[in-house]
């Protein structure tokens, strides 16, 4: 089962606002209603958001009623415009849209049915080179992995988070296929509760052993020595190595490397951005205070009435916390403005 795929001509997506409860599969019929799927995180993870506006974007192609070519062209750009608006943080999803554009725009597709359909198996073709190269990135990753680890995890960065298996808890799954013994100590990851919802979801259905940790509780395990080494995943890598991940990623890192345990950081190299030049530069998403706000306990709203929150989606981990950067084209280590450039230069 595919986190994102097309089914019935629209985009079929698993509904991750709804699990561990509920498994359910609605299917969008309009380009616009996908972007608010994105936005509302329905989808969410980089390598999944990216693959859904591909998807939304060949849908936009087929609602077009243009019957000429550079009308159709016209309308796609709008419809790009408004999927790429849809997350800012998550670089994969700009990533996407453009290679998707690249192929609309070719001058060997002469008629706007000759487009859709290109769109289409674009869309398709970027989605299986997803769970290819994730696969490639979990083994490469897995040999940093010794038997009988513990593993620190933060957020949700299996199958849910891209096409299919993952990026960080592929890592995992690809230890757990070596037949590997681990332990995952799965933070809930505030205030989504991704780790909490989605991270355990997908260990217990595989069978690999995990305990449940508050967030705050992280440093008490680096501390104790009881974890030998930490995974994330990541939204957009700059140039330098600098990692935008979701919030609570930069604190980990920095007690992990006072404690001296391994922090790698698992991500394809579409989620590399060497346009930009450091973390500093990336546009940190602002989410709805609400989701901090609507916390509950025993029923009742946790803060008080009137109060007011602040609630980033992200925040940037310096490259100096990273061990290494695991890619689909191998581990990447410092320093990183060499080796990044390097290994995106190999992949296109």
């Amino acid at each position: 089962m595919r986190t994102v795929d097309w089914h019935e001509g629209g985009v079929r997506l698993i509904d991750q606002r709804l699990l561990p409860n509920r498994l359910e599969r609605p299917v969008f019929h309009d380009y616009a209603a996908v972007a608010q799927a994105i936005t509302e995180m329905v989808v969410r993870g980089a390598p999944a958001i990216g693959a859904t506006a591909a998807f939304g974007l060949a849908l936009a192609g087929f609602q077009s009623q243009a019957t000429d070519r550079l009308a159709l062209l016209r309308d796609l750009e709008a419809a790009a415009a408004l999927l790429r608006s849809a997350r800012p943080t998550a670089v994969n999803l700009s990533w996407a849209l453009n290679r998707l554009m690249r192929v609309a725009a070719s001058e060997a597709l002469e008629t706007p049915d000759g487009v859709r359909q290109a769109l289409l198996a674009e869309a398709q073709r970027l989605a299986d080179e997803d769970v290819a190269l994730n696969r490639r990135m979990g083994y490469n990753g897995a040999a940093l992995v010794k038997d009988g680890d513990t593993i620190l995890h933060h957020c949700n960065t299996g199958a849910l988070a891209t096409v299919d298996f993952g990026t960080a808890l592929g890592v995992v799954f690809a230890v757990h296929e070596q037949g590997k013994r681990v332990h995952v100590l799965v933070d809930e990851t505030r205030p989504r509760l991704q780790g909490a919802r989605l991270t355990a979801w997908e260990l217990a259905q595989k069978g690999i052993s995990y305990e449940l940790i508050a967030d705050n509780a992280a440093g008490f395990f680096l501390q104790r020595g009881e974890v030998d080494l930490c995974l994330v995943g990541a939204d957009r890598v700059a140039a330098n190595g600098d990692v935008a991940n979701k919030i609570g990623t930069y604190p980990l890192a920095v007690v992990a490397h006072e404690n001296s345990v391994p922090f790698y950081c698992v991500a394809p190299t579409s989620t590399v951005d060497l346009a930009l030049a450091e973390g500093a530069l990336i546009p940190i998403e602002q989410r709805d205070p609400g989701e901090v706000l609507g916390l509950q306990f025993a029923g009742e709203n946790v803060a008080p009435a009137g109060a007011r929150a602040r609630n980033p989606a992200f925040d940037v981990t310096p490259h100096r916390y990273l061990t290494a950067i695991v890619t689909e084209n191998g581990v990447v280590r410092p320093p990183f403005l060499e080796s990044l450039a390097s290994v995106v230069r190999g992949a296109r």
